[in-house]
């Protein structure tokens, strides 16, 4: 099966479960995959986080069923996985900007966010650069955070911890290591919906005081190119390799950690050159 064809079979999955309390483990299996890469690939493609796909699909079911029958408030929430009224209409007004009450009276217009279909768009004029590269296991020395897949929360948490590496100063620590080309490498725990993300630099020796040393396992990668300024670039490349270049080509994901390299410069020039690698086989 390809990969278009388990990424819908896991929306189709959801769709069909919607008033069940679902388990990520199951969904991420229905498109065989690991939680951490169908989660990944999920936000990239659509830009929603998987909880949140379920969160409005389910605020636009109980608003069309709110307009069309006579059922309580109170009996909708609970039906849709709100634990108190309040929650569901706290919810319910942040997605469709009415409350509940004014729906049931017609008053207001509402927010539908229809089920996903996925469809791939065979493009031409904007080609991908990319190598098929083969290296055996290699050491990097950096600093690690854990983030929580939930609700996205590790895409929010990322750009601070990069913030947070060039204003103490570990920035420079790690350039000094490594004649300018960083790390960003994302390691899937397998466990409890978590992963670490290490911001690191190649490097054989010692991790130095107040570093940690991580083994990249021995694989064949895919490097992509990129050119541009941050974070716009790397975002529609990975946007364009998972929309495009995965459901057309002959590879799956290798189940690897993914690795984005940062070259010296400034990373806000039009020019500036970075790479994507993605584990494959």
């Amino acid at each position: 099966m390809g990969w278009v064809e388990s990424l819908q079979k896991a929306i189709d999955y959801m769709e069909d479960h919607l008033l069940d309390d679902m388990d990520m483990k199951q969904i991420a299996k229905e498109a065989n995959s690991s939680v951490f890469y169908f989660q990944r690939t999920f936000a990239l493609l659509t830009d929603v986080s998987v909880g949140e796909y379920l969160r409005r699909r389910r605020l636009t079911l109980a608003a069309q069923e709110l307009s069309k029958s006579q059922c309580k408030i109170i009996d909708l929430a609970y039906k849709y996985g709100y634990e108190t009224p309040e929650a569901f209409s706290r919810a319910f007004r942040r997605q469709h900007g009415v409350k509940p009450s004014e729906v049931r009276k017609n008053h207001g217009e509402l927010n539908a966010y229809n089920r996903l279909v996925i469809q791939v768009t065979l493009k031409g004029g904007d080609p991908m650069k990319y190598k098929i590269v083969e290296r055996e296991s290699f050491q990097v020395v950096g600093v690690k955070r854990e983030f929580s897949l939930a609700g996205g929360e590790n895409l929010k948490g990322i750009p601070l911890f990069w913030n947070d590496v060039h204003t103490d100063g570990t920035n420079d620590l790690l350039l000094s290591l490594d004649n300018g080309r960083m790390y960003g490498i994302c390691v899937d725990k397998s466990t409890d919906q978590k992963m670490d993300y290490w911001i690191a630099v190649e490097y054989g020796g010692v991790a130095p005081e107040g570093l940690s040393a991580f083994a990249m396992p021995s694989s064949k990668w895919s490097v992509f190119e990129v050119h541009g300024a941050m974070p716009d670039a790397i975002q529609k490349a990975w946007k364009q390799i998972m929309s495009e270049w995965f459901p057309s080509g002959h590879y799956q994901h290798g189940g690897t950690p993914e690795m984005e390299v940062y070259s010296d410069g400034d990373p806000s020039s039009p020019d500036y050159y970075s790479e994507i690698w993605i584990p494959v086989k």
